[in-house]
């Protein structure tokens, strides 16, 4: 084992300059790993690129879409350029929306898959191409991990678009690690229990917030490093022998039942 500190791959972190993937992105650079956090927001990108340079490590200020391909492709050869390989991808962009199932446009729902699905396929494919180049020829394993959800196990009511999308995260990251971990690349995922972020502000404090820190056995919401450990472990060269999890981070949630 090493001192905790990694050696200065690349990190990809798509959706990395807000909520949990803005946190995972400058908890892998202050892990040692040079990071590189995009979204569609060259702010977000400019603001999250100091961060990581606070930590000491190099990135750059690229912006991208996930449900852009070509987006994605352009990415890849800048972070080819200056770093040479991707080591780490993590697929954190994702979306939601609030409204009974039978309501939903199909605009929404298509949008809604496109971003949180579709989309992390395209990360996958897109950067996993360079990634399993690299371990086949230079044998250097890569990492990808996946944000899933505890939706991806439980439904939550009115947000089924959602719920679906994550359950099918689920299965692209088993599936992933199936066909790509013998050539090389683990795939996991993480699955967040409640963190408070931008993308679920209006339910913290919300009957419907405090129903699912009611049912979480430790009585409170995560805090981002909690998060960012985990990715910090699933992008460790020392992890070697676990892919195809969803690693679930809830502070027991998922295992509850009665709580009083």
């Amino acid at each position: 084992m090493n001192d905790g500190k990694q050696k200065n791959g690349c990190a990809v972190v798509l959706g990395g300059t807000s909520g949990l993937g803005e946190a995972i992105a400058v908890g892998l650079a202050q892990s040692g790993l040079h990071v590189v956090a995009s979204s569609r927001s060259q702010d977000g990108v400019d603001r999250t690129a100091d961060s990581i340079e606070a930590a000491g490590v190099r990135t750059l200020r690229a912006t991208a879409d996930v449900a852009d391909r070509a987006s994605l492709l352009h990415l890849r050869e800048q972070v080819l350029a200056e770093f040479g390989e991707v080591r780490v991808l993590v697929n954190a962009a994702g979306m939601t929306k609030r409204e009974p199932t039978l309501d939903v446009a199909e605009e929404t729902w298509n949008r809604i898959l496109d971003v949180n699905l579709t989309g992390t396929l395209r990360g996958c494919q897109v950067f996993g191409e360079s990634m399993l180049e690299n371990a086949e020829k230079n044998g250097i394993r890569g990492r990808i991990i996946n944000i899933a959800s505890l939706s991806t196990f439980v439904a939550f009511t009115e947000v089924t678009a959602y719920c679906c999308s994550k359950a099918a995260v689920g299965a692209l990251t088993r599936s992933l690690a199936v066909e790509w971990s013998p050539r090389g690349v683990l795939v996991n995922a993480i699955a967040p229990g409640v963190f408070p972020t931008a993308l679920n502000s209006k339910i913290i404090d919300s009957p419907r917030g405090q129903e699912l820190k009611l049912r979480t056995p430790m009585a409170r919401f995560g805090r981002a490093e909690e998060l960012v450990s985990t990715a910090v472990y699933l992008s460790s060269e020392d992890t070697t022998y676990t892919t195809g999890q969803i690693v679930t981070v809830d502070g027991g949630m998922l295992s509850s039942g009665v709580n009083q």
